[in-house]
């Protein structure tokens, strides 16, 4: 699994960051950031729960 997270869309609600805080992160300017180039299995669930708890729809998910 490989995420994305569309810095045009983001708009810093950071729920993705709440859900999953292994896999996202916070930049600079406060917007989320992938900081896994792989996700390891275990965090596919709450990832994918990121991706739905996302207002914008920023958070893509590649299998």
């Amino acid at each position: 699994m490989h995420v994305l997270v569309d810095k045009n869309k983001c708009h810093g609600h950071n729920r993705c960051v709440a859900l999953a805080d292994e896999v996202f992160d916070v930049d600079d300017e406060g917007f989320a950031v992938v900081v896994l180039d792989t996700i390891p299995p275990e965090q596919h669930d709450k990832v994918r729960r990121a991706e739905l708890a996302c207002p914008e729809r920023a958070i893509t998910i590649e299998e």
